[in-house]
């Protein structure tokens, strides 16, 4: 049994069919739950915090988890950032058998903050074969502290941050990364693209970066889109993805001179509905089938809920043929290249 932490509508899940994996998923959001079910992907809707660890002790041979980052987030009023030492404190104290999460808590500034800490109240209970972490880069200070638990543990561990873009992701995502076996040494996954294309490790040419523009069907560009982010509410709110102004994308896809066809977008953002800043000459609004392609979910992903809930879950997943190669470096098993390359 694989169990996938914060699952959300299973990026992490769907790079693992490429391995032939399955997991089982714990989701608190209703919409995320439902387009999960939709997918074929077994799904338990509960607080990940809350619910016990026992059902599956003995039972887990993996754990994936992308826990909530609030205490290291940039964005919005940025309360959680005082709850770091909160944070680390749990993780030291849940690696020695003790669980201090509720006084934790109540001294949180984001009662939110500390579902970071959640990963280690799953690993030492369960003591799996075999785990992969993914957040945002911030996040790699808590994931460096929690390898040296693993370390000490016995376990073998990779921990840094990686780009999407090198592992066939038409985006330039960079994400902290943990990687641990305790039947296996481990390292970073071997790249499988590089940005201007270069030699591998055994002499064979890597293949330049998979662009925005190819993955959308437009042709060729230099480089690929940027981080796809979520954002929204539970009820709507911002949409990362909209139909709103489909002439400025028609432009891009005629006019070679547009940045999309030259250099990378900046950002595809989760909050302001389109791709591109201050620093283009222009926006792209993508739609959600544009974003999830972004995010390499197979075509015809049965995402559920309302724009904004679909726009937060393609936004916030981990796109799935970069999770497939993360769960490779961990496992040994390789990424079935017929479907990668059908997939890029």
């Amino acid at each position: 049994m694989i169990v996938d932490l914060f699952a959300g509508p299973r990026g992490w899940s769907e790079g693992l069919r490429l391995l032939a994996l399955t997991d089982i998923g714990l989701e608190w959001d209703t919409a995320a739950c439902r387009t999960a079910h939709a997918a074929g992907h077994p799904t338990i809707q509960t607080d990940v915090a809350a619910y016990p660890t026992a059902p599956f002790a003995g039972r887990a041979k993996g754990l994936i988890a992308s826990p909530p980052c609030q205490a290291w987030s940039r964005a919005g009023k940025r309360g959680g950032l005082a709850d770091q030492p909160l944070v680390h404190q749990a993780v030291h104290d849940l690696a020695h058998g003790r669980d201090t999460r509720a006084a934790l808590l109540s001294q949180c500034r984001d009662k939110r903050s500390l579902l970071a800490a959640e990963p280690m109240r799953w690993l030492y209970d369960l003591r799996p074969e075999w785990m992969c972490l993914e957040e945002v880069p911030d996040v790699l200070p808590l994931f460096q502290q929690i390898a040296a638990v693993l370390r000490s543990w016995g376990y073998s561990v990779w921990v840094g941050v990686l780009n999407a873009a090198d592992y066939g992701v038409p985006q330039t995502r960079r994400r902290a990364i943990l990687i641990a076996s305790g039947v296996r040494p481990v390292t970073a996954p071997t790249p499988t693209h590089s940005e201007h294309g270069a030699a591998g490790l055994f002499g064979d040419d890597l293949p330049r970066w998979i662009t925005m523009a190819e993955a959308l069907g437009w042709g060729y560009t230099d480089r690929p889109a940027p981080t796809v982010t979520g954002g929204g509410t539970e009820t709507g709110g911002s949409e990362p993805f909209g139909n709103a102004t489909r002439r400025a994308m028609r432009a891009a896809m005629a006019n070679r001179k547009h940045w999309a066809w030259r250099k990378p977008a900046p950002t595809v953002s989760g909050t302001v509905g389109h791709v591109g800043g201050k620093q283009t000459e222009g926006h792209l609004n993508l739609s959600p089938e544009e974003g999830a392609r972004l995010q390499t979910f197979r075509q015809g992903y049965p995402f559920h809920g309302n724009k904004g809930q679909v726009s937060r879950q393609i936004g916030n997943a981990v796109p799935s043929r970069f999770a497939a190669h993360i769960v490779s470096a961990a496992t040994g098993i390789p990424v079935r290249q017929a479907e990668t390359a059908s997939a890029a």
